[in-house]
């Protein structure tokens, strides 16, 4: 009896019927796994003895091994999707720049919300890795001390009222 190829077996897992990515530079339809998902949503293939994720065998397949350090992304957002042409592979950090989560709408950020620019003479970072406009600081800190100041100068109002040398005489 002759076993179908892990190709074929993959092949036979795929939907290429899938709906349009809505992104601009995804070609063509999405081919959605209809086969096993993990938790997170990515499709398993089980294939030489391990079970693999399918869109990194579809990338594979199609591109020989992915490069050392490198991840497969899906251009098309759909963790399900193993068409060919939606995968590339990248870096950590283009894959998370490339995402709609809340890291890659900060990094997306070129200016502080008082309209000053996010360049490396104006931007401190902070201890936890966010970026601190040093303009909006610097004024902050300015205005901290100019308060001090005044509340340090400030007229002290006495406890007794003083009494004039005529209304001790009345």
């Amino acid at each position: 009896m002759d076993w179908p190829t892990p190709a074929a077996r993959f092949a036979a897992k795929v939907n290429t019927a899938g709906p349009w990515s809505l992104r601009r530079d995804c070609p063509g339809p999405c081919h959605l796994w209809d086969g096993a998902e993990n938790e997170k949503g990515y499709g398993t293939f089980y294939v030489a003895g391990r079970t693999v994720k399918a869109h990194r065998y579809a990338y594979e397949q199609a591109n020989g091994p992915i490069p050392t350090g490198l991840e497969v992304d899906h251009r098309c957002r759909r963790r399900a999707c193993v068409a060919p042409a939606h995968l590339d592979a990248v870096t950590h950090r283009v894959n998370i720049l490339r995402s709609t989560n809340h890291v890659a709408a900060r990094a997306a950020v070129t200016h502080c919300p008082a309209g000053h620019a996010y360049d490396q003479a104006n931007t401190i970072r902070a201890k936890n890795g966010t970026r601190k406009c040093r303009a909006c600081k610097n004024a902050q800190a300015r205005a901290a001390r100019a308060l001090a100041r005044e509340n340090r100068l400030a007229p002290v109002k006495h406890i007794r009222p003083r009494t004039t040398h005529l209304e001790r005489a009345a």
